[in-house]
């Protein structure tokens, strides 16, 4: 008689069957988790093949923020992706912040009624009923909670709970290998970037240049939407945006500038998690601001600015605070060495336009026709305010280009004011474009200018009163300077037999400023200067 074999137990046969498909699960996820390295692609994974084995309509990881006080979404399939980074619950609470405050998995199949539960809006969670979650550990030490979600009530049983608790705990060590692997990596971009800051702050760079490149590695090094470089403003004792990267328009940098001026009241850095809360217009988020302090005097603020909103670390306020300290060392240094170049400039300058004068008064006692002391004086007097003009605009502009119909205008001043007693009874009128040259040239046409003015109000107008126009611009790659008056008009003369001063205009249209001159008398006289446009300094 043969012995019958029972047939399988149905319930121990879907029981091996579970164990299979889920020693089969955690094999797939170990594999996912070993191929990661970096901490974002490593939560992505766990939160999808989680999702995948256990079937359940989102997982979601939440870790602690380094000052430990609250746990962070970090990844999520199921909720609103834009909530990453947001949504946060404080140590402890939620069924999520119980399960890591506690270190012991909890499961409510109807979690909106259990009086633990916090609701996140930004994760639109409001259409999930279940919610387990486990703690992720490593070590003895919490790094957060792993928690997932059903639409429709689940009740989560014992073995469900055993597979989340095991994949937990190979997800919490794969976390602090990948947390480890970015640490490292963002340790290793930090030195290469503060080294090229190094580098950029011993290089022969411009100040301006100098903080455009410094703005810019700074918005890699603090993982940065925006930095910006405010410098005080002298005058006004106001922070200035002088370089920033990052954003599109500049307007947006009017709600930065209260935040620059806090942080050099205060002498202290300011740390603002969303910015959004104090101002909800603003495009940036969580900001970071520190004073730019060198030698115990504020020069301006450092300011970085993310996107999105960020609780700052002490890591990234001391890393922040390092480059403010090299980069207002930097700034020192370089306004040293432009005082230094600027200095040496400005003696250059002001020997050649001495020697200027020197040539003008020889070439005047040269001369045949008789000149009293008192004109030769004046004369002279106009000569030295017209090139004092150029260096009181250089003054203010700094060495730049300077405004030649600003530089025209002082100077017809300067002459009326010194060579009439009644200034009114010559009119002098600058018109046309605003026309840019470098100090040297401007120098040039100052005293060419001086010198027309001088010989109109001397000799055209013997009736008492008359009007002189100047007109300026540029066409077609030439400058050029119209001097005319409404007197009496002039005798024409030989190049040899020109007055003194039609012979320092000519000499300084032809050789300084390697131009030509014409001149147009009858009914009153027109004198043209033309000269190629200078190339910029």
């Amino acid at each position: 008689m043969t012995e019958q074999v029972p047939p399988p137990d149905d319930h121990l046969l879907t029981r091996l069957r579970r164990k299979e498909a889920e020693l089969a699960a955690l094999r797939e996820i170990s594999r996912a988790i070993g191929a990661a390295l970096d901490l974002d692609t490593t939560l992505g994974l766990i939160t999808r093949k989680t999702a995948e084995v256990t079937r359940m309509d989102s997982c979601s990881i939440y870790l602690l923020d380094p000052a430990g006080e609250y746990l962070v979404l970090r990844a999520t399939t199921g909720l609103a992706p834009e909530a990453i980074g947001r949504a946060r619950l404080r140590w402890g609470e939620g069924l999520t912040g119980w399960a890591a405050r506690e270190a012991t998995p909890v499961a409510s199949s109807d979690a909106a009624r259990d009086p633990r539960f916090v609701y996140l809006p930004e994760t639109r969670e409001y259409a999930f009923r279940s919610l387990a979650a486990v703690p992720l550990q490593s070590a003895g030490k919490v790094l957060g909670a792993l928690n997932v979600q059903t639409r429709a009530v689940h009740a989560y049983a014992p073995e469900e709970m055993d597979l989340l608790s095991t994949i937990a705990d190979l997800a919490a060590g794969a976390i602090e290998k990948a947390a480890l692997y970015d640490s490292m990596r963002r340790q290793i971009t930090e030195l290469s970037t503060l080294a090229e800051v190094s580098q950029t702050l011993t290089s022969p760079l411009y100040l301006e240049e100098m903080l455009r490149v410094i703005a810019e590695m700074a918005t890699r090094l603090m993982r940065a939407a925006r930095c910006v470089i405010f410098l005080l403003d002298e005058e006004t004792g106001r922070p200035v945006a002088t370089a920033a990267h990052g954003g599109e328009e500049p307007a947006d940098l009017a709600p930065l500038i209260p935040l620059a001026e806090e942080a050099l009241r205060e002498g202290r850095a300011a740390a603002i998690t969303d910015l959004r809360e104090r101002r909800p217009e603003t495009t940036v988020r969580a900001v970071l601001v520190v004073p730019l302090t060198v030698r115990g005097k504020s020069i301006g603020a450092f300011l970085a600015a993310r996107s999105r909103a960020h609780a700052w670390t002490a890591e990234e306020v001391e890393r922040l605070t390092t480059l403010a300290h090299q980069t207002a060392l930097a700034i020192e240094n370089s306004t040293l060495v432009v005082r230094s170049v600027l200095v040496r400039e400005m003696h250059h300058r002001v020997k050649n336009n001495l020697q200027t004068i020197a040539m003008l008064l020889r070439l005047q006692a040269r001369g045949d026709r008789p000149i009293s002391g008192r004109e030769v004086l004046t004369e002279t007097v106009n000569r030295i305010l017209s090139i004092a003009a150029v260096h009181e605009i250089l003054s203010v502009e700094g060495f730049r280009m300077i405004n030649a119909r600003q530089l025209v205008e002082r100077v017809a001043r300067s002459v009326t004011a010194t060579m009439l007693d009644d200034p009114a009874r010559v009119t002098v009128a600058v018109e046309g474009d605003d026309l840019y040259l470098p100090s040297q040239p401007a120098t040039s046409l100052a005293l060419a200018v001086n010198e027309l003015v001088q010989n109109a109000i001397e000799h055209a107008f013997p009736q008492g009163s008359g009007r002189i126009a100047i007109r300026l611009g540029h066409r077609d790659g030439q400058c050029f300077i119209e001097v005319e008056d409404d007197g009496v008009g002039m005798r024409p003369a030989a190049p040899g037999e020109e007055s003194l001063g039609l012979q320092i205009v000519r000499a300084l249209a032809t050789e300084d400023l390697h131009g030509a001159l014409t001149l147009e008398s009858g009914a009153g006289t027109r004198v043209v200067i033309t000269f190629p446009r200078p190339e910029m300094p």
